[in-house]
């Protein structure tokens, strides 16, 4: 029976377990990235290790994330990258240089290898035939200590590539129109893997953009093959000996099939308030739009920049939108300045933001009051733009120019009257990697810098035999990790848990940490409960950690997403989901609950809560490893490492 390629990757790389769907495995890691919302944590607890040098094959550290520096939070936490990326043996990207999947697909990105990032969109690699997978940052830590990552044997979904994409419709349009078959849900411990003579008629940008954005999906990562295309994009990068050739078997069997034809799809978006929710772009033809953002590490490549720029060449952008353009790295704003473009996008009156995530995580270009605002970004979460009631699209980056241009909804494949552009996708890039800081040879010496809002990984303590206190908070469907741990302008304490933990759950109830704190006093635990897909977006630890700090002992909910259900073992915090579904609605907030043998249930499969307040008994599953409940029973996996060593 023939192989398909992530069964191919993943035997070479497997060095725990049995590569069978569904069986806990662990992998080899050969590549990590960091990025510096995530990154300070993660080498923090690399710290904590106690190992000289980082032990996998290549690691590098982005700063992209909180660049603007209001505060000397920021600047204190960058120079501590820089510091401890060089006495660690780890690669330093400069703030400047530009977001980490688009740099890292330039310039380091390999077939057949294995990528672990400290952030969910890392599954860009998968465009390069690598897997590619993100993670929280112990899980990053661990890896570049050259320990395996634990996860799943995934199921394998074949999406079988038809045609070619006609003009105006783009690579965003085929990921929008997988969401609308496979939603933001359950789709979990499963890798969406593209085939198809469709396939190569996509350069390695396109493919990238879908397996960046098959992370809004649950999957655990998404891949392509490694073919003429791949080999060309490398060449074209000054990197043809990275180059392999990489494929499935013909006879390859997979765990289901979805067949799309390029040639028959249409413009999309992603609606209000979840990528999952499309809709054709012509649905809102002429609604008026008051913003429009091109860029972040779906949408920032060189030929996505270069058709944006050739669209608004020779218009001004409409008086009611303002327009914001960021490259996603130094080298496509290079290409830029010389080929004549950004003197378009400048002209156009756009506005140049620096290649950095800036608009996508909130940190700026937040919309008006109930602004409309088109973005060519990832994700749509209700306030993640920074402005609650901002209404936020999710659209390719033909359609964002458009829209800038006549200031509302404009269907690209309508008689707009502009002509389509035609991009050639550049035999060679202009490479430059001054912005790269590489770490000093071994042996040599480097004082690490630590500014006074950056502290030490937060300890927990090992499971107790009884689980008592209160539900502290309830919450419903679909909360984010920006829900529980919120970024923009908080992002800043990300080093300093005391002070981040005071803002847990900020934009859904601001008193959340006032009563964990108060129940911790009288020495009674803490619950939270919610609905299905709790923990989906950002793979941002912090929202274990913080309520891990917070004395959260157990999450109960319907269903919890993959990353972040790998951040609360890695932090000693309970996942739980209910066995009746129906049991969620017997749970209140302040209902008082009790866990008893917490140890001895959770190594069964199901586990039984007493609800004091209402004189009830809920079951519940708690379905991990073998290895996630020595974590939990040792009150995370900082614990279990320093008991190994």
């Amino acid at each position: 029976m023939g192989k398909t390629l992530t069964e191919k990757i993943l035997s070479s790389h497997l060095r725990e377990g049995v590569l069978e769907t569904g069986k806990p495995i662990g992998i080899l890691i050969d590549q990590t990235l960091t990025q510096d919302a995530t990154g300070t944590m993660a080498y923090l607890q690399f710290e904590a290790m106690g190992l000289p040098r980082v032990q996998n094959e290549l690691a590098v550290s982005y700063v992209d994330h909180n660049t603007i520096q209001v505060g000397f939070e920021n600047a204190d936490d960058h120079r501590y990258l820089q510091t401890v990326a060089a006495a660690k043996g780890v690669i330093f990207s400069r703030p400047g240089n530009g977001i980490c999947h688009q740099v890292h697909l330039e310039r380091f990105g390999k077939p057949g290898k294995t990528l672990l990032g400290s952030d969910s969109h890392t599954p860009t690699g998968g465009g390069l035939g690598m897997i590619a997978i993100g993670a929280g940052g112990l899980d990053v830590a661990v890896a570049m200590a050259g320990g395996p990552f634990h996860l799943i044997a995934p199921k394998v979904i074949e999406i079988r590539l038809h045609g070619k994409l006609r003009n105006w419709v783009s690579a965003k349009d085929v990921i929008l129109t997988v969401l609308e078959r496979y939603g933001v849900k359950g789709n979990v411990n499963c890798i969406f893997e593209y085939t198809g003579e469709g396939v190569a008629s996509l350069e390695v940008p396109e493919r990238s953009t879908i397996c960046n954005m098959g992370a809004e999906c649950g999957v655990t990562t998404s891949l392509f093959p490694s073919d003429e295309k791949t080999r060309l994009f490398l060449k074209a990068q000054g990197r043809e000996a990275d180059w392999t050739e990489l494929a499935a078997d013909a006879d390859a069997t997979y765990d289901g099939l979805f067949e799309i034809d390029l040639s028959t799809l249409e413009p999309k978006m992603a609606c209000p308030h979840s990528p999952g929710n499309i809709a054709p772009v012509s649905s809102l033809a002429g609604k008026s739009v008051d913003q429009v953002l091109i860029g972040s590490c779906t949408n920032s490549s060189y030929a996505d920049m270069k058709k944006v720029a050739d669209i608004l060449d020779g218009h001004t952008v409409a008086p009611n939108v303002s327009l914001g353009i960021a490259p996603g790295s130094r080298e496509v704003l290079l290409m830029l300045s010389q080929d004549g473009s950004l003197g378009k996008l400048i002209q156009s009156g756009a506005r140049i933001l620096e290649s950095a995530c800036g608009f996508c995580i909130g940190n700026h270009q937040s919309p008006g009051t109930e602004g409309v605002s088109l973005r060519t970004s990832n994700r749509n979460f209700e306030g993640r733009s920074g402005t609650k009631t901002g209404q936020v699209y999710l659209v390719s980056p033909e359609t964002a120019a458009l829209a800038a241009i006549t200031g509302r909804f404009t269907d690209p494949l309508s008689d707009h009257g502009i002509s389509y552009p035609k991009v050639v996708h550049p035999t060679q890039f202009l490479i430059d990697d001054t912005m790269f800081v590489f770490p000093p040879e071994d042996g040599a010496e480097v004082q690490i810098f630590r500014g006074p809002n950056i502290g030490d990984p937060p300890k927990n303590t090992p499971l107790k035999e009884s689980l008592e206190g209160y539900v502290t908070i309830k919450v419903g469907d679909k909360i984010t990790t920006d829900h529980i741990m919120p970024a923009g302008a908080r992002l800043k304490y990300r080093s300093n848990i005391p002070v981040y933990s005071k803002y847990v759950f900020e934009p859904v109830d601001e008193h959340f940490s006032e009563r964990c704190t108060e129940n911790q006093d009288r020495g009674k635990d803490n619950f939270i409960v919610a609905g299905s897909s709790y923990g989906q977006g950002s793979s941002r630890e912090h929202a274990a950690i913080c309520p891990m700090y917070l004395g959260v002992k157990a999450v109960i909910a319907l269903s919890i997403e993959r990353i972040h259900q790998n951040n609360l073992c890695n932090f000693g915090i309970i996942p739980l989901t209910f066995v009746d579904e129906a049991d969620y609605q017997k749970l209140d907030q302040n209902d008082e609950l009790v866990l008893e043998n917490v140890k001895q249930q959770i190594e069964g499969k199901e586990v039984v809560l007493k609800n004091k307040t209402k004189s009830l008994e809920i079951r519940l599953l708690c379905d991990i490893t073998d290895e996630q409940r020595s974590m939990l029973i040792g009150g995370g996996l900082l614990n279990i490492l320093k008991e190994r060593n």
